[in-house]
């Protein structure tokens, strides 16, 4: 079975980086319309990812998933055009509007993917985009392995894409409106403030403090690595790594890592072996400490303490000297560690110097006998990422007849290209030997000999000239790869019922062409998104499968509960405990705030 290693990209550096890392297709924003709006690109810039991408059958997915108001459609309609025409494989979108155009057949042919920011949490949902005729959906984080096999197995012939790895929303996508109402920062138009990340006050009704000044939205990392074979056996076809706002040593060692991982349960389905001698440690990457969230069970997904790297668990102090400590386990540290350890936030120092289990950091911190330290930054491991090589080669098996030079790639495409002139050798073996040591060496290009097969005797030529034969062979094969590309194009959009009847702002239309588009799909919509006007009721600022009363062991308490930011305003909590999931509302009025 093929399957997709899907990384992120910040820019044209990071894509290379994690092309040539293995990536089967990377995601990245273009100059306007994604949900990170401080990852923009140029169409030049993304055209030489393509192009890049291309040489290996990598894919190159642009986000346009946002929210747009009637005229930005205007422009995400040219910018769509140009995004078409540099050969980008597909859109991740979420605006309604752009399936109106593509319905009204005012888009070209390029793939659609549902972005998760549609919420997809239910199998209604995801059917509706399958009968649309989107090539892909990709499903909100908080479903479990049993909700997305049968998402699968009743959907067989869509691609289903999942996340595996990185940064969690506290709600579910498409449906947090927190940072629109605290600071007019819409997460639905790539400006999210991060307010999930801040400290709250956990309080109830009668003024009662069950958790101060904590981070009480802040979720661990997502880690699925564990599940790739259970997520390859019910049928997922893309894994999803997040982190477009990530650097290089990020995408270097995740996107290496699950590489490896994904290798061991299916085939990738784009080509060439990624060479390296690069061995990936996933705990040295940016990491708020790891959860598999809700894929297998129910966990303690949260991290209250801190939202910022912790790294990976080194011991507990044991002993603290004048000017070092001791850990209770051994650690293997250099000068310049970055370590880490809790006090009422993240407090870290660095390392200066080691003598057997003594650590001597730059300065002593205030740490205690039994705090648990972090390593967020090892020193050699970051050198051993800068001074990484990686190189990325295409299959190629070479027949060498007289009727000339046959060469074949690992997707079966195939050049022949004439037999070479020269003299006739007066040694025919060194003229054999010369000629075979000069085509081996494939040097800076993106192919590698797996295969070479000679049947008859070759002429002599000066090896100036024989590099400028294998030069040119492997230009005609790069030439006929890319010819034959396997580019998919996106069908029309067909008619077919939207799951609910009626929606409100949670539908989030900006424009009047997603507001049609529902209306023609028999979904009528009652008023327009929250970034265009707030409703006047109290209303779900957003829904989270994270439940304050599930983390604090108040499940069966009837009391009501409040959420209180630093400014003390105070959001009220909602709990659905049938499908256990809560949910922060408008405030009450500030005089009972």
């Amino acid at each position: 079975m093929k399957t997709e290693l899907l990384a992120p990209a910040k820019n044209k550096q990071t894509a290379f980086t994690a092309i040539n890392c293995g990536a089967d297709a990377i995601y990245i924003g273009a100059s306007n319309f994604g949900a990170r709006k401080n990852a923009p690109n140029s169409i030049e810039d993304i055209k030489e990812i393509v192009d890049y991408a291309h040489k290996f059958y990598v894919k190159v997915f642009v986000t346009l998933n946002t929210i747009l108001s009637d005229s930005e459609l205007k422009e995400a309609k040219e910018l769509i055009q140009k995004l078409y025409e540099i050969g980008v494989d597909a859109l991740i979108i979420q605006d309604f509007g752009i399936l109106e155009l593509a319905k009204n057949g005012e888009l070209p042919p390029i793939p659609l993917h549902a972005s998760t920011q549609c919420n997809n949490r239910d199998l209604d949902k995801v059917t509706f985009f399958k009968e649309l005729g989107l090539k892909r959906i990709i499903l909100a984080r908080e479903l479990s392995l049993t909700q997305i096999e049968k998402i699968t197995k009743t959907l067989k012939h869509t691609e289903i894409e999942v996340f595996v790895h990185g940064a969690l929303c506290v709600s579910y996508s498409g449906q947090c409106y927190l940072s629109q109402y605290i600071g007019g920062r819409s997460a639905n138009r790539g400006e999210c403030a991060q307010p999930c990340r801040k400290k709250y006050s956990l309080i109830d009704e009668h003024g009662n403090v069950i958790a101060k000044n904590k981070h009480l939205l802040s979720l661990k990392d997502f880690n699925a690595s564990k599940q790739l074979k259970k997520l390859c056996d019910i049928g997922v076809k893309s894994f999803k790594i997040e982190g477009r706002l990530k650097d290089e040593t990020y995408i270097k060692t995740v996107v290496s890592y699950y590489r490896r991982e994904l290798d061991k349960y299916s085939s990738k389905s784009s080509s060439g072996k990624v060479i390296t001698d690069f061995q990936p440690i996933l705990e040295k990457s940016f990491n708020r400490g790891f959860t598999e969230y809700f894929l297998d069970k129910r966990e303690r997904c949260f991290n209250f303490e801190t939202p910022k790297s912790i790294g990976e668990k080194l011991g507990k102090v044991k002993t603290i000297g004048k000017d070092f400590f001791e850990l209770d386990a051994p650690a293997d540290l250099n000068p310049q560690d970055g370590l880490c350890f809790m006090r009422e936030d993240l407090q870290g120092f660095k390392v200066n110097k080691t003598a057997g289990r003594k650590i001597f950091p730059n300065r002593m911190p205030a740490i205690k006998v039994g705090d648990i330290i972090y390593r967020n930054f090892d020193a050699k491991y970051e050198k051993e990422i800068e001074n990484a090589k990686f190189s990325r080669k295409i299959g190629v098996n070479i027949e060498i007849s007289p009727e000339g030079i046959t060469l074949t790639d690992e997707d079966k495409n195939r050049v022949k290209i004439d037999f070479p002139q020269g003299e006739v050798p007066q040694n025919q073996q060194r003229a054999n030997e010369t000629f075979i040591a000069q085509i081996k060496k494939t040097g800076e290009s993106d192919f590698e000999i797996q295969h070479l097969n000679v049947t008859c005797d070759l002429p002599f030529m000066p090896v100036s000239a024989i590099n400028e034969y294998r030069r040119r062979a492997f230009e005609k094969l790069m030439e006929e790869r890319l010819k034959n590309y396997p580019r998919k194009i996106q069908n029309g959009i067909k008619e077919t019922i939207f799951p609910l009847q009626e929606m409100d702002y949670r539908a989030n239309v900006l424009n009047e062409s997603a507001k049609k588009f529902y209306l023609d799909h028999y979904c009528e919509i009652q008023e327009p998104a929250f970034e265009r006007e707030q409703p006047c009721r109290q209303v779900e600022l957003m829904r989270t499968k994270h439940c304050l009363k599930y983390a604090f062991d108040m499940c069966q308490a009837p009391t009501k509960l409040f959420l209180e930011d630093e400014k003390g305003v105070k959001f009220p909590l909602k709990f659905d405990c049938k499908n256990c999931e809560m949910a922060i509302l408008t405030p009450v009025e500030s005089k009972d705030a």
